[in-house]
């Protein structure tokens, strides 16, 4: 599967998944498409790769004016950075934890931050359009979302940022999991951390994957990348992000100095087995800003 490719999900009726090709990256960046009464999409990818969240839907079969929900499980602009561009061409309502809402109808400040917090990486982002905030539907935890043929409950999932929220199809034993349940490198068949600043939380982003575990899902549906069968990989996560954020502690207690953390991790990652350049690195650094600014807040307390 590459760039632009739409496949349906399995063991999810009328759910369909499009890679839309992230940072110049195949198999990094997935938007949902659910082909129900109300046509809905699950996130929407940045705003520079939205066209091809527009020819999914075409090729799924759904006319734009029928498009009758965009669901944001939070709001980094790499999942919800196209929100604005297709309220623009659209009729859909956004949906989003009631705590992001004002980032999509003003989003000057998340750009803005998006830009100190991802560094060179912004070259691939596309600055976000407001969404009218007639167009914002908010939601909280216990929420429920009606698409005609399947109801989707929210759970507010904060560990990662405190505007994440999930969806849980309980008819379809599946969970929409924005990036609470980690990051599934499908080449590999493995799950990795994503921690970036800063808003990351350790204690919150492992009391999300047991939350998630918790519901007892058959698929977790990830934000990067695609539908994976759930089987351990929650145990797993948080296994994953507790060893990484250890990790990246250790570095800071032998070396004193937070740029030489990054500069060691990033000389020892193998994360170009997984992405190509310059993404591989990139997204290093940025999990490893995360939890040097966790740490921080946390020896500030």
């Amino acid at each position: 599967m590459g760039t632009g490719d739409v496949r349906a999900v399995e063991g999810i009726p009328s759910c369909y998944y499009v890679d839309t090709g992230m940072f110049g990256t195949d198999g990094y960046g997935t938007v949902y498409i659910l082909d129900t009464p109300r046509p809905a999409i699950v996130d929407t990818g940045i705003g520079t790769d939205y066209d091809r969240v527009r020819d999914a839907l075409s090729e799924v079969g759904i006319d734009r004016s029928a498009l009758a929900a965009v669901l944001v499980t939070h709001v980094h602009l790499d999942h919800a950075g196209g929100a604005g561009f297709l309220a623009a061409e659209t009729d859909a309502d956004v949906y989003v934890h009631e705590s992001g809402a004002s980032f999509l109808a003003d989003p000057e400040g998340l750009w803005r931050g998006t830009k100190e917090a991802v560094g060179e990486q912004i070259d691939f982002y596309t600055e976000p359009k407001p969404v009218p905030r007639g167009r914002i539907e908010t939601v909280g935890e216990g929420s429920t979302i009606d698409l005609g043929s399947r109801t989707l409950t929210v759970r507010h999932a904060p560990g990662h940022a405190f505007h994440q929220v999930v969806f849980h199809d309980a008819a379809a034993d599946a969970v929409f999991a924005g990036d609470a349940a980690g990051i599934y490198a499908r080449d590999a068949d493995a799950v990795v951390e994503t921690s970036p600043p800063p808003g990351f939380d350790l204690e919150g982003a492992v009391e999300d994957a047991r939350m998630i575990r918790e519901m007892d899902p058959e698929t977790v549906c990830y934000g990067h990348f695609g539908p994976a069968s759930a089987e351990d990989r929650l145990e797993t996560y948080v296994d994953v992000i507790t060893e990484w954020v250890a990790r990246i502690e250790r570095e800071l207690e032998e070396l004193g100095d937070e740029e030489a953390v990054v500069e060691r991790v990033l000389e020892a990652s193998d994360r170009t087995e997984l992405w190509s350049e310059p993404k591989a690195s990139e997204e290093v650094v940025l999990n490893a800003r995360g939890v040097l600014h966790y740490l921080r807040d946390r020896s500030d307390e």
